[in-house]
C-alpha cells in the first residue's frame, strides 16, 4: 500500500462525520496535488503526498466545508469559484435547472433570465451555460457573494452575457424574464443544523424565520409582474415546505407543480402565470 493510499484511509477515517468521507479526502489530496480527482485515482501510486495535505485533513477534521478548502464546486455543467461568505452549491438545487429545461423543451429557450439570490452565480451562470443565446441578471444582497459570481461569469466567459446587482429580491426590479431562478433562505430560524453548515456558511442564506417561509412571502408577490408571459419560475423549496410555499405563489394568482429531487424529495416550485 503506497503512502498516498495509506494517507487517504486516514484521513478517511477521521471524517467519520461526513457521509462522503472518502470521497473528502480524494479531493482534498487532488487538491493539494494540484490535479483533478480522475487524475489522482488513475495514478494514484504514483504521488507522494504532499505537506499541504496534512493541514487541509485537520481543517476538514474541524467540519470546515470541502468546497471551502478547495475553493470550486462543480455544479451542473460548470465549476464555480466559492469560499467563506457564499452559499455553496448544492446537487439538489440542479433540480431546478432540470425543471426549466423542461419547460424550455421544443423552444428556443429563454432569452432573458433572472437569479434572485444568485450568490456565486450559481443558477444563473449554469443556465447561460445551458442556453447560449440568453442573457441574464443576478441578485444578491451579499457583496460578498456578488464578488465571487462575476469572477465566475469572467472565468466562464459569460461576462458580456450576465450582470449582477445588489438588492433585496426584486424590489428594484421593473423587467421581466422569460425564465426566473431562486434559492431563497428556507430554513427555520431554531433549526439544528450539521456544524460545517451552521458554523461556516452565511446565515444570511440559509434561515428564513421561524417557519422558514419569510423570503417565499415577499417573493410570490413580486412574482407576478417579473414574468413574461410564457415564462416560468423555478424556484427552491425545502423538503418539507412543498404545500406550504406553493400556497403563497397560488394566493398571488399563480400556477403551481412541485417538482421532486433525484432522492424524491418535494425540491422545487414549477410556477406559471
Amino acid at each position: 500500500m503506497t503512502a498516498a493510499r495509506d494517507a487517504l484511509r486516514d484521513a478517511a477515517a477521521r471524517f467519520a462525520f461526513s457521509p462522503t468521507a472518502r470521497l473528502d479526502a480524494e479531493l482534498l489530496l487532488a487538491h493539494a496535488l494540484g490535479i483533478d480527482r480522475n487524475r489522482l485515482l488513475l495514478t494514484l501510486d504514483d504521488h507522494p503526498v504532499p505537506p499541504a495535505f496534512a493541514e487541509l485533513v485537520d481543517r476538514r477534521a474541524r467540519h470546515e466545508p470541502v468546497a471551502y478548502l478547495t475553493g470550486t464546486r462543480a455544479f451542473w455543467t460548470i465549476d464555480l469559484l466559492v469560499g467563506p461568505g457564499v452559499l455553496i452549491p448544492r446537487a439538489d438545487s440542479e433540480t431546478l435547472i432540470e425543471a426549466a429545461v423542461d419547460h424550455f423543451t421544443g423552444t428556443a429557450g429563454p432569452r432573458r433570465i433572472l437569479d434572485l439570490g444568485t450568490g456565486p452565480g450559481t443558477l444563473l451562470l449554469a443556465a447561460l451555460d445551458q442556453w447560449p443565446m440568453a442573457t441574464g441578471q443576478g441578485v444578491d444582497a451579499s457583496p460578498v457573494a456578488l464578488d465571487y459570481a462575476r469572477r465566475n461569469a469572467a472565468a466562464l466567459g459569460s461576462a458580456g452575457r450576465a450582470r449582477f446587482t445588489a438588492g433585496d429580491w426584486a424590489d428594484r426590479i421593473t423587467d421581466t424574464f422569460d425564465l426566473v431562478l431562486a434559492n431563497p433562505p428556507y430554513i427555520e430560524s431554531d433549526a439544528a443544523l450539521p456544524d460545517e453548515v451552521a458554523r461556516y456558511e452565511p446565515a444570511g442564506a440559509l434561515f428564513a424565520g421561524s417557519d422558514g417561509l419569510d423570503d417565499y412571502r415577499r417573493i410570490a408577490v413580486q412574482l407576478p409582474a417579473l414574468l413574461t408571459p410564457g415564462g416560468v419560475a423555478c424556484v427552491e423549496i425545502g423538503a418539507a415546505q412543498g404545500q406550504s410555499a406553493a400556497a403563497l405563489f397560488r394566493a398571488a394568482g399563480l400556477s403551481v407543480i412541485l417538482r421532486r429531487d433525484l432522492g424524491d424529495r418535494d425540491r422545487c416550485l414549477v410556477v406559471t402565470p
